[in-house]
């Protein structure tokens, strides 16, 4: 009978214990993945629209700035992004050649001190990539 008096109320605190043990890293893996997924989503959505931007009218500026705007749906710094174009064919907009965009970017993983961030590989990197055909029709060529 004492012995069971000892142990009276041990169990909400190592219930609460546990849940705080099991729960953290669960929140920081989830804050993880969300973020990965949306620098996904951007960086897929910024290639694409960039990509048919470039096919159809050929102005780099104006597909950078699509690809801008994409990111920025996404929450994307475009500022930490790298943009590239690849032709197919030579010129570059000659009709039927095909146009590929790549965008490219790191993140970082959340709530990791700078100090840390340096000695580990704290960065995840994503990359999204689009083909479009350029448009044989296009006017002013």
């Amino acid at each position: 009978m004492r012995r069971r008096d000892r142990d009276a109320g041990s169990a909400i605190v190592e219930f609460y214990f546990l849940g705080i043990v099991l729960l953290v890293p669960l929140v920081y893996v989830m804050l993880t993945l969300l973020d990965v997924q949306r620098t996904a989503y951007g960086v897929t959505q910024a290639a694409r629209e960039a990509g048919r931007l470039l096919a159809a009218t050929g102005d780099e500026q104006a597909a950078l700035a699509a690809a801008a705007v994409a990111l920025d749906d996404q929450g994307v710094a475009a500022a930490d992004v790298a943009v590239s174009f690849e032709c197919s064919t030579d010129p570059c907009f000659a009709p039927g050649g095909e146009i590929t965009v790549t965008v490219a970017a790191t993140v970082q993983l959340p709530l990791l001190p700078d100090v840390l961030a340096g000695a580990v590989n704290a960065e995840i990197p994503v990359q999204g990539t689009h083909a479009a055909a350029v448009d044989r029709y296009r006017s002013g060529q």
